[in-house]
């Protein structure tokens, strides 16, 4: 069906000029309408990846990894956190592609509505001002004729009257006026003619070719507006329709998650952790007290006195031995001596200037100048600080024999595997550095051979060291599996041990007194054993302790040195040099006047910085800066 607003809205100027105004106010409104659900999504998209940073972990436990359900929450929150990606992508596809383009043709329209109506306007003005001059011309026509009908009605009354000769002149001039006033008529008659010609071709133009012209240009206009609404809500449903399938995956991915939870799995893991190897006590045997009447007075006078001098002779094992941490703490905290006037041997020993001994300071406040020291004395300290904080908050040994045996086992096969990590880390870069010495060696002008040789001793004494320690720990692996091995075939022949024993009441706890001598030993945490085994194993843990710090990887040189003048060092933590000796550069200056130097791989000490002259490698000084800036 044809529907054309020229022909059919022809007298409809007002009200085509309502509805279009009102068409460009609702695609306004529906610009404003998408802006405001794309700031939703943007909204909802930031609450939900909040929702999952608050829930996610925060640091990687090793629980959440070990178990299925902790597993499939992370997997969702991983997901929540792609679908938040997704609808902020709606958001942004909402923003660029509808609103801005509305927002533009909502303007483009409103200049073009503006244009439209003017000329229609200006074509109504151009109808009623031709319409005006038609009335004016009509009047004058009609004024015109009854003024002539009028003098001729005058004229022939006078004719009838006609009997002198005045009244002869009084006719003759009315004629005159009558046939004036005819002639004025004539022309009037011709104007109107003209004008009443002229307005209906105007008339014509304007209902017939102007205003379907202008109207149908307003037609389009409305259809176009019309046609970009569709389009935008189309592409708003597209550009949802477009993050459906990443949503509907990140969907299946939650859903596999779920159904990958294995109850079954994670009460097996549960055993894994926590199996501790051991087995389940044995029946509890009879204790007759009757046997302790039989007891002798002195006899019970001397066990009662040990036990006493026990309690008050109890004392924490990590301190029975001198304490290195202590030691690695305790630097030199006076300032430095100056350099003597004259080199002589006993110009230091005996200067009044020499640093009193150092005072004891508690281990709080020697803490707090640690870690108030360079960033990289704190890196090189940090595993020797660790240790010795764990063996005073009464850790185990090196060994994990304080750990059940399923549980040790773990623990050494953990160790043994980053221990082989870390071999292939070494020898790689062994095997590098090696094929970097024959290529210098092969062209001397790329490089100089023997700067590679202290690092090359570095990494084979590391090297060295951590096959050494491998080996210690595969033989501690070693017992700990024979040692499971025995309480598994013990568990499997029925429980042949304690268990299996049968012995009188009175025997039994006779027994018991007779092993209860004075040469039972105490166990590094105050309690009581029933054999030797504890003092060896204090003994074991004492020494423990000691190679803890022996075994401590030692600093890298970054250069060397040579003393001008002797200093003998009496404080502990400084080491004495003479004249000339030529010592490695361990740790240079901080500020305080001290250098820290070694000598043969052996003796490490602090020696003032300005007794000595001190030659640093190049490539250590860019290690210095960059252990300055971290």
């Amino acid at each position: 069906m044809s529907c054309n607003w020229g022909t059919e809205l022809w007298d409809q100027f007002d009200n085509l000029e309502k509805h279009t105004s009102w068409g460009i106010d609702f695609l306004e409104r529906y610009s404003k309408f998408v802006k405001e659900r794309a700031d939703i999504e943007l909204s909802y998209a930031k609450q939900i990846r909040s929702l999952s940073k608050k829930y996610h972990p925060k640091r990687s436990r090793e629980d959440e990894s070990r178990y299925t359900w902790c597993l499939a929450f992370s997997a969702t929150l991983r997901q929540l956190s792609e679908l938040a990606v997704q609808r902020e992508e709606l958001a942004e596809n909402l923003n660029t592609q509808i609103v801005c383009e509305l927002t533009r043709y909502t303007q483009e329209v409103k200049a073009e509505r503006k244009t439209h109506f003017q000329d229609g306007r200006r074509t109504q003005q151009h109808i009623e001002s031709s319409w005006k001059q038609l009335e004016s011309s009509k009047r004058r026509y009609e004024r015109d004729c009854k003024e002539a009908e009028r003098a001729q009605q005058v004229s022939d009354r006078i004719d009838l009257d006609n009997k002198t000769d005045g009244e002869k002149r009084c006719s003759l001039k009315a004629r005159q006026t009558a046939q004036q006033k005819k002639q004025a008529a004539e022309e009037s008659r011709k104007d109107y003619v003209t004008s009443l010609n002229q307005f209906n071709q105007d008339q014509h133009q304007h209902y017939h070719t102007l205003v379907p012209v202008i109207y149908q240009r307003i037609q389009d206009m409305e259809e176009r507006r019309i046609e970009r609404i569709c389009d935008a809500m189309r592409s708003s449903a597209e550009a949802e329709r477009k993050v459906l399938p990443v949503a509907s995956r990140c969907l299946d991915v939650m859903v596999d998650a779920a159904e990958g939870i294995q109850p079954r799995m994670d009460t097996r893991q549960v055993v894994e952790v926590y199996k501790s190897g051991f087995d389940p006590p044995g029946d509890v045997e009879f204790d007759d007290y009757s046997s302790t009447m039989r007891r002798s007075i002195s006899e019970s006078s001397y066990l009662d006195n040990r036990m006493e001098g026990r309690r008050h002779s109890r004392k924490l094992w990590p301190f029975i031995r001198k304490n290195k941490l202590l030691t690695l703490l305790s630097s030199p905290r006076q300032p430095p001596p100056p350099p003597p006037t004259s080199p002589s041997p006993g110009g230091v020993a005996n200067s009044p200037q020499s640093p009193p001994p150092a005072s004891r300071e508690p281990i709080t406040q020697r803490l707090n100048d640690f870690m108030s020291s360079g960033s990289r004395t704190r890196k090189q300290c940090l595993r020797s600080l660790k240790r010795g904080h764990d063996l005073l908050q009464g850790s185990g040994p090196a060994d994990c024999s304080h750990l059940p045996p399923e549980q040790r086992r773990k623990k050494l096969q953990t160790r043994i595997n980053n221990m082989n990590e870390e071999i292939q880390r070494e020898r790689e870069q062994r095997d590098a550095l090696l094929k970097m010495r024959e290529v210098y060696e092969r062209n001397p002008q790329m490089g100089d051979a023997g700067s590679l040789e202290p690092r090359l001793d570095e990494v084979k004494q590391s090297l060295q060291r951590l096959e050494e320690e491998l080996r210690r720990n595969q033989a501690w692996l070693s017992e700990a599996d024979s040692k499971a091995c025995d309480l598994s075939s013990r568990r499997q022949s029925g429980g042949c041990g304690l268990n299996s024993q049968v012995d009188t009441p009175g025997s039994s706890s006779l027994k018991q007194l007779e092993d209860r001598s004075p040469a039972s030993r105490e166990s590094p945490d105050g309690s009581y054993t029933e054999d030797h085994s504890a003092e060896l194993q204090f003994k074991s843990r004492s020494s423990e302790f000691d190679d803890d710090f022996e075994d401590e990887e030692p600093l890298p040189s970054i250069g060397t040195c040579k003393s001008l003048y002797p200093f003998q060092g009496q404080n502990e933590g400084t080491l004495s040099m003479v004249e000339g000796e030529l010592l490695s550069v361990v740790e240079e200056d901080k500020g305080d006047g001290w250098t820290r130097v070694r000598r043969n791989l052996e003796e490490e000490g602090y020696v003032p910085t300005s007794y000595i002259k001190v030659f640093l490698d190049s490539s250590a000084k860019g290690f210095v800066q960059s252990s300055r800036l971290v």
